[in-house]
């Protein structure tokens, strides 16, 4: 019996055996096939997330969600810098022109930096301004200088001249040991005697040391002891706090023979009262030029490890000219003239630009 259909018992053509393997073939690709076990957990994992009403993971957002995690980053970093400058004005209102309370002083600046080399003029005038007791430096200049000893710094010390930097370490501190002693020290300011400055004095140097001993003891024209040492009468003046401004420079080089040689030149504002209860303040301006030298024990007659005095010599302004008692005396604003005028010219107490006029003029300071 025959496979095929035979002619008799259909009207419908017969279809070649290739045709039918192709028409086979199509419907086998275009049969729906049965998911693999993988996709079935993952399509009903989230059947079941849609139905609790969860949303699907982060990283199905896309780049959308970035996008708003970059721009919430951007907004935060802005807030922050705009809270950083309401903090700023609110604590330094001059920074922001037309904030600072109407006062242009200069003299509220930042610290100066420290004194390398011989300044080539006076320093700006600072917006006028009346010191007090909570602002005793108000418009001096001195008000941006360093305070006290932090103002007196040694230079890095190498060797020179056949010394060691050793040597020349000890050479700097010894000075600076000695203009803190001699300026700075609150019992050398209230008239004490500053026997740590005078230990620091060779003395084998008869003529300097027994002349500053001569001075304290008994002061007089010849014998002045604020050649050296600043001093005020504690029953006339007081200080106003506790700082006493200072800017200058230390320098050193080989001196004759095997010795160090140190130049200092340093100027110190002191702020005062009277000790009768006025709150006026006025300032005593004192600069100081100072050369000492430390030699060789073994090349000459000297002290080991000592300073000889080759040179000191100060000015002093705002204090009473002709009065040889061993005090400084600062002149107040209120003050009556009580003798002739100054005979001597004005001139600026903060210029360190000229040399030193050695204290022998009095004449008239242009500010304090």
């Amino acid at each position: 019996m025959s496979d095929k259909p035979s002619e008799d018992s259909s009207s419908t053509p017969e279809v070649p055996d290739d045709v039918w393997e192709q028409f086979a073939r199509a419907n086998e690709k275009e049969a729906p096939k049965e998911p693999s076990a993988r996709a079935r957990l993952v399509t009903e994992r989230l059947r079941q997330q849609e139905s609790r009403g969860e949303s699907p993971e982060a990283w199905r957002a896309g780049p959308p969600v970035l996008e708003r995690k970059r721009g919430r980053r951007v907004w935060a970093v802005l807030g922050l810098l705009l809270a950083l400058v309401v903090v700023v004005v609110a604590l330094k209102p001059s920074l922001v022109p037309g904030l600072g309370g109407g006062s242009s002083d200069s003299s509220a600046g930042a610290p100066l930096p420290e004194e390398t080399a011989a300044p080539t003029a006076p320093p700006s005038s600072a917006a006028p301004a009346t010191p007090t007791l909570d602002d005793p430096f108000a418009g001096s200049p001195a008000k941006r200088w360093a305070d006290g000893a932090a103002g007196i710094l040694a230079p890095k010390a190498e060797a020179v001249g056949g010394r060691s930097k050793a040597d020349v370490a000890q050479a700097l501190q010894l000075t600076r040991k000695l203009l803190i002693s001699s300026n700075l020290d609150p019992a050398t300011l209230r008239g004490e005697r500053p026997e740590t400055a005078l230990n620091i004095l060779d003395p084998k140097q008869q003529d300097v040391l027994s002349g500053l001993r001569a001075a304290l003891s008994k002061p007089d024209e010849k014998h002045d002891p604020l050649a050296m040492f600043s001093r005020f009468d504690p029953d006339e003046v007081r200080p106003v706090g506790d700082v006493v401004k200072v800017r200058g420079r230390m320098t050193f080089e080989a001196g004759e023979g095997a010795a160090v040689a140190v130049h200092a030149d340093y100027t110190f504002v002191y702020p005062v009262v009277r000790t009768d209860g006025s709150p006026e303040v006025t300032r005593t301006i004192v600069r100081r030029v100072l050369d000492v030298e430390l030699s060789d024990p073994a090349k000459y007659d000297i002290t080991p490890g000592k300073l000889t005095v080759l040179r000191h010599d100060r000015d002093a302004g705002n204090s009473a000219c002709d009065v040889h008692d061993g005090w400084f005396h600062p002149q107040f604003p209120s003050d009556a003239p009580t003798s002739a005028p100054p005979s001597g010219p004005t001139s600026d107490p903060y210029d360190r630009s000229k040399d030193i006029g050695q204290g022998k003029d009095c004449g008239t300071v242009s500010r304090v």
